[in-house]
């Protein structure tokens, strides 16, 4: 969750296109791409940094590229219509095709590539596992 926002609820919008920037290595050898565009929450990310660092046994380096920045706000069950938006419920990472999610270093080729895979599973989104050339 950020530390301070400008403001509390934000509009849906669309995401379309291709990352402009966050798409190439920055850190790591081993890196995990988008393939499609979306949202993933601050849930699904701990949920892939944890599957991570378990595989990994602690070793070598993860970095996460993506921040979790767009609140999502969610009505109460049975509400009726209207009323105004519904509070805050949860913060998304806002993600566009070809976005690099995480990066892993330190690590050989077989146990960075297998850590990302099963990291990729906890993800809504179609992914790449991709190797520093």
């Amino acid at each position: 969750m950020p530390r301070k926002v400008k403001y509390r609820k934000m509009q849906r919008g669309r995401i379309r296109g291709l990352a402009s920037r966050g798409s190439r290595f920055e850190f790591g050898d081993y890196g995990l791409k988008s393939m499609a565009a979306g949202l993933i929450s601050a849930r699904q990310i701990e949920s892939a940094r944890r599957t991570i660092t378990r595989y990994l046994k602690r070793g070598g380096e993860v970095w996460i590229r993506i921040f979790p920045d767009k609140p999502i706000t969610k009505k109460p069950a049975e509400s009726r219509m209207g009323k105004g938006k519904g509070g805050v419920d949860h913060f998304s990472a806002k993600i566009f095709r070809g976005t690099m999610l995480f990066e892993i270093g330190g690590v050989p080729e077989k146990i960075g590539k297998e850590a990302l895979r099963l990291a990729a599973y906890k993800l809504p989104l179609k992914t790449r596992v991709v190797v520093k050339v």
